[in-house]
């Protein structure tokens, strides 16, 4: 029965313990895109039955009265919660959100494989493209034998600067390279600074080519043909310069220029970050003569559901808590771990999560709304929550980085403090002693077993005994009694 009791209380902490740190991870990806909260499943292991020694059957069942005891529980699995979170509106065209079930399917680099997302927070890339004008039969006419070389720099006009600091790609073409081989043997050989793909079109098939974004990321191409004229089946048909082939660039690679607060400024990307104020800016469309207006919205909805999740999983853990640590009858009624535990939830409404919070800023759980009832349940205060979020959402939102401040921080820590197997007063303490107790206690069964088979080893050895020793008396009794017979016969 200790011993059952001390394994049933282990596996119940240790559940907490995994709950407790799936939590963490939730709110510490509060503002990530298309995030899906995690939720910790448990099973409850097989009930056994105990029957007292020496107790006679109820006069209603066969057996004889017992106790069912569970085995304790058991953390069976992490599963993901596919619900669809609050909508928030961006205002960046290219921003999508799937209203619904569903994924978005996008093609992950290297090597375009197919992959799935509900983050819809796409951006524009302002990459430089290459079409050729020389139309193929089909993806599988022959390129022609030769060297095909890639070099890089920056295209201006009909003029190319190329840039010495970027090696040049050289690619040698057999005379069985088709318009797709040629294709992937260029993806090769640029290590995913160019992408070329065939395109098949109403004129026939013909080599695309995109470089990655920015002005430094031009490229030209010059062939070394087997020999010939620049026709279809020689390699010299496909090479491009911008001198002379400026009509097939369809895009020339370039930065991207914005103005921001009346100051010009250049970005070789199309998403631009490190702002004033921490924020970034996905550049879509051009907009001269026309500037935008940059505006903030609060999403407190999502702050909202999340304070509730938190507090529906705090409750989780007070009700289970209550089972097993209740003073009468509970398995870990008089543990020193779960009375620390017990102490530490009824104190984390007033635990400071922010300690660098300006005066009146919030700084506790508590400002968020995580209030106490007198059973020691949770419970949402929705009102000082939406004060908190109207005169300090700034400060709010902070609360909810992964610093070393924060929400997150703070569970995190708190559950690394009741983990502590060097502190005897906390859960981690008990779970080590429940532990060095279940271990003591499996050694002492390991050793009444021995025991038992060393007695039932030496009882047989004396049954046997016994049992010859029966049998010789009874052979001496048979004996005798033939022996009497005889004499009294012969008396007769």
């Amino acid at each position: 029965m200790p011993t059952s009791a001390l394994h049933v209380a282990r596996t119940g902490l240790e559940a907490q313990d995994a709950r407790m740190r799936v939590i963490a991870n939730n709110l510490a990806n509060i503002g990530t895109t298309g995030f899906k909260r995690d939720r910790v499943d448990f099973a409850t292991l097989a009930y056994q039955e105990q029957r007292v020694a020496g107790q006679a059957s109820t006069g209603q069942t066969a057996f004889a009265v017992g106790l069912n005891l569970g085995t304790g529980v058991q953390v069976q699995g992490t599963s993901r919660i596919n619900t669809q979170g609050t909508l928030s509106r961006t205002d960046n065209v290219f921003d999508l959100a799937l209203d619904g079930d569903g994924f978005f399917q996008v093609e992950l680099p290297p090597g375009g494989q197919i992959g799935f997302t509900r983050a819809g927070n796409f951006a524009l890339a302002n990459d430089g493209t290459l079409i050729t004008s020389q139309g193929y039969a089909s993806r599988d006419a022959l390129v022609g034998e030769g060297t095909l070389t890639l070099r890089f720099g920056t295209v201006s006009g009909a003029s190319f600067t190329p840039d010495a600091a970027r090696a040049v790609a050289a690619i040698a073409v057999t005379a069985t390279d088709t318009l797709a081989t040629l294709a992937t043997k260029i993806n090769q050989a640029s290590s995913g600074a160019v992408q070329a793909y065939v395109a098949d079109g109403t004129s026939g098939a013909r080599l695309v080519m995109k470089g990655r974004e920015g002005a430094a990321n031009g490229f030209v191409l010059e062939a070394a043909g087997a020999g010939g004229a620049a026709a279809p089946g020689d390699l010299s048909y496909i090479s491009w310069e911008p001198a002379t082939n400026a009509g097939e660039l369809q895009t020339a690679a370039r930065d991207a220029v914005f103005r921001l607060d009346t100051v010009e400024r250049t970005s070789s990307t199309n998403r631009i970050t490190g702002l004033p104020g921490w924020f970034a800016l996905n550049l879509t469309a051009t907009n001269t003569g026309a500037p935008t207006n940059l505006s903030f919205a609060s999403n407190t909805d999502a702050i909202a559901s999340v304070m509730n999740d938190f507090v529906a999983a705090l409750n989780d853990i007070v009700s289970q808590l209550a089972d097993v640590a209740a003073p009468i009858g509970g398995a870990l009624g008089n543990d020193p771990g779960a009375r620390e535990l017990r102490r530490d939830l009824a104190g984390l409404a007033s635990r400071i999560v922010m300690p660098a919070a300006a005066d009146g800023e919030p700084r506790t759980l508590a400002d968020l709304g995580l209030a106490l009832n007198r059973d020691g349940s949770f419970r949402l205060d929705s009102a000082r929550l939406t004060r908190s979020l109207e005169t300090s959402p700034d400060a709010v939102a902070a609360m909810f980085t992964t610093g070393i401040s924060g929400v997150f921080a703070t569970m995190d820590r708190f559950a690394r403090e009741t983990s502590f197997v060097s502190d005897p007063g906390s859960l981690g303490g008990s779970l080590k002693r429940f532990e060095t107790q279940q271990a003591a206690s499996d050694e002492r069964l390991a050793k009444i077993a021995e025991q038992q088979d060393y007695l039932r080893e030496r009882l047989t050895r004396e049954f046997t005994a016994s049992e010859r020793r029966v049998a010789a008396s009874q052979s001496t009794l048979a004996f005798l009694r033939q022996q009497v017979d005889i004499w009294s016969n012969g008396d007769r």
